[in-house]
């Protein structure tokens, strides 16, 4: 179940004013009060956060047409996967 995050449209108490957040089923319609002094809230978009179990070995990566690079040094990085150069240096 995704965590969504909600926010006062207008006067609230504390709990809304400054945002909550709430585990909800993907079926489950908005919240439209706030679950604490009834005030109108709006769900506010966010970016999904990927679980722990999201692989990104250089095959997966590869495939879905990324590029990795790694700390190598001060202001220089190696590749680990992906095309492009096999070094990137800050001073290029």
């Amino acid at each position: 179940m995704p965590i969504y995050y909600y926010e006062a449209v207008t006067e609230a108490c504390e709990h809304c004013r400054r945002g909550f957040e709430c585990l909800q089923k993907l079926s489950s319609p908005p919240l439209a009060a706030c679950p604490r002094c009834d005030c109108a809230v709006r769900r506010v978009p966010a970016a999904p956060s990927l679980a722990g179990g999201a692989r990104l070995d250089r095959r997966t990566l590869e495939a879905h047409g990324f590029t990795q690079y790694r700390r190598a040094g001060r202001g220089r990085y190696e590749k680990t996967a992906g095309r492009g150069p096999q070094t990137l240096d800050a001073g290029d």
